[in-house]
Formats: structure tokens, C-alpha cells, sequence
């Protein structure tokens, strides 16, 4: 047995029971190190641990597959929720097993955001950048968003120098093509604490500079109106 859970926005507290009861019933618990170490508390003494990075997760993951295919059962953490940015490498350990696995959700960042900053899901598209190969569509869908008068959540790509599109490449960017200045714009670094890490405008935004953990709101300039019926009062 293989399954892939999302463990959440970095905060066990998050994690869904039924993930949970996977964790603590495994075998063997594999993932990038640092999302391992978020369920590690929920780990067996008698599960082995299999933990990788982006230079030798396919090497890894071959490791899982076989151990999978020993019989043993295994549970490959994400971070935050598989379906949100996680797509990538749920493919990469698809590939590894030969076949497709059971997935069960995690609670993402970018819902943490729309909850603290108030915003719903059916006036805000999402869009990661947080993938290897070409952003190019990504980033014109970014613009198209903003024209279409919606909000859109943002995972930067903070991977390296070369092809990093951090807050303030996104804030450029969005200038270049035409988006208004004036568009108000949260970026947030640690979302269980509650509080987001910077407030201005898209202007603003470019003279910024925050870390690989961030995550931004770009409101849009025309919110919709109340969808319920007048009040009597």
C-alpha cells in the first residue's frame, strides 16, 4: 500500500485525522525533509524514514517503490495540499510506483491565506509558480486574473537567481503588462501566526524584498458586491 497526504501549511495542528491515523500506521514515512519533520512527532518508532530533496527525490522515491512493492505500508508527506502545488511530484512518485496512488488532502497556505485575509474562493483564482519548467503561461494567466476582475492568491518560485519569480519580480512583471499600480497587495511569511507580513500597493511591492516562505494576495481593484438579499432593517 502507497498513499500521498498533504500535511498541511507547517503546523501539525492542521493535519486531518485520517492522515494522521496513515502516519502513525506506516511502515515507511517518506518526504522532503522538512515536511517530514512536521508529522514526525506522529512517526513510529518502528517506521523507517526515507526523507529527500530536490537533487535526489527521484532516487528516493525509487527506494519507496520498492519498499511499496515489498508490501510494506507507505505514506509519502506533501506540504500543505497535494492538488494546489503538489502536482508535480505526486507524478514523479507515480512514475516511481508504476501506477497511480491514493491521495488524501491537506489544508494549503493558499486556503490558510483566504481564511485570514477574508476573501472566498469563487471571486479568487490561485496560481503557483512553486514548478520546474516554463512560468511563461502562468505568469500571463497572473494578468488575465487581474483584468478579469478577480483577487489571485500567489505562490512565488523561489528556487534560485536564474529563474526566481519572488514578490517583487511578480509586482514588476504585472507594471510591465499594464496592471494599475494602485492594486493592493498582502504578502504573508508565517500564516498560523495570524498577521500578514507586509501591506501596500503593487508599486510598492517591487522596492520589497521577503523569503522562500512567502506567499501573496493581490486584491482585486473591484471587489464584488454582497450576493445576499437586502437587509429589512
Amino acid at each position: 500500500m502507497i498513499i500521498c497526504i498533504g500535511a498541511g501549511p507547517g503546523d501539525i495542528g492542521y493535519l486531518p485525522q485520517r492522515s494522521a491515523q496513515r502516519i502513525r500506521e506506516a511502515d515507511i514515512v517518506a518526504g522532503f525533509s522538512a515536511v517530514v519533520d512536521v508529522v514526525r512527532p506522529l512517526i513510529p518508532v518502528t517506521a523507517e524514514v526515507i526523507q529527500m530533496g530536490y537533487r535526489d527525490q527521484v532516487a528516493q522515491l525509487e527506494v519507496v517503490a520498492q519498499r511499496h512493492h515489498a508490501g510494506k505500508k507507505c505514506v509519502v508527506v506533501f506540504m500543505g495540499d497535494i492538488h494546489f502545488s503538489g502536482f508535480q511530484y505526486l507524478e514523479r512518485v507515480e512514475r516511481a510506483c508504476g501506477h497511480p496512488v491514493d491521495t488524501i488532502p491537506g489544508i494549503s497556505s493558499a486556503q490558510i491565506l483566504a481564511s485570514h485575509a477574508k476573501v472566498c474562493f469563487d471571486e479568487t483564482t490561485f496560481i503557483t509558480f512553486h514548478r520546474r519548467g516554463d512560468l511563461t503561461p502562468f505568469k500571463r494567466h497572473l494578468v488575465h486574473v487581474l483584468r478579469d476582475q478577480r483577487n489571485a492568491i500567489v505562490i512565488p518560485c523561489p528556487w534560485d537567481e536564474a529563474r526566481s519569480f519572488m514578490p517583487w519580480h511578480i509586482a514588476g512583471y504585472l507594471l510591465e503588462n499594464g496592471i494599475p499600480a494602485e492594486h493592493r497587495v498582502e504578502v504573508w511569511e508565517n500564516l498560523t501566526r495570524g498577521d500578514a507580513e507586509w501591506h501596500g500597493t503593487l508599486a510598492e511591492c517591487v522596492n520589497q524584498r521577503f523569503s522562500d516562505m512567502s506567499i501573496m494576495l493581490i486584491r482585486t481593484l473591484h471587489p464584488m458586491g454582497s450576493q445576499i438579499e437586502p437587509s429589512n432593517k
